[in-house]
């Protein structure tokens, strides 16, 4: 397989660096609890449709206890996730409440790098097509510098009304 096009230039990436805060995203996405998959956006830029966020892993997680035990690795299908709700925080920001930004779909997927407590996942997505309806997003999550995954997302709109959120 040829080497991946990186979507930004992770030299420019300051992970620590807040554009959206936790409770921001939280206005944006439903997500609660042991769902909620992003810390912090670090870079939103609507000209080049680019997105950058980060999910940092820690020790008392509920995936940590039994995946695997005695050596926690952070799933596959979490690292989708992390991507998808970082896809639903550019949709809603950029095209406004639609409803509920829904994961639909992952294509393309390759894993290339096991994460564990203590890592640091920065995640990128750009726009590829984007709707009120439905929208694509090329996305890659690094750790350490490094890719640890790539997929295309698909999400889809729900109307709100029909999904029960608790606690927002």
């Amino acid at each position: 397989m040829p080497p991946t096009k990186l979507l930004f230039d992770l030299a420019s990436i300051d992970p620590g660096r807040v554009v959206l805060s936790k409770d921001e995203i939280r206005s944006l996405n439903p997500q609660r609890f042991e769902f909620e998959q992003l810390d912090r956006v670090t870079h939103f830029d609507p000209e080049e449709r680019i997105i950058v966020g980060v999910r940092e892993l820690h020790p008392d997680e509920f995936w940590v206890r039994g995946h695997m035990p005695g050596r926690p690795i952070f799933p596959g299908v979490l690292m989708l996730e992390s991507a998808a709700q970082l896809c639903s925080v550019y949709h809603t920001k950029t095209l406004g409440p639609t409803g509920i930004f829904a994961f639909g779909g992952a294509d393309e997927v390759r894993f290339r790098r096991m994460l564990t407590v203590g890592d640091e996942l920065v995640l990128v997505a750009q726009a590829q097509s984007l709707s009120p309806r439905r929208s694509r997003f090329q996305t890659q999550g690094f750790s350490a510098g490094q890719l640890a995954f790539e997929a295309i997302i698909l999400g889809v709109a729900v109307p709100e009304a029909s999904v029960k959120v608790s606690e927002r």
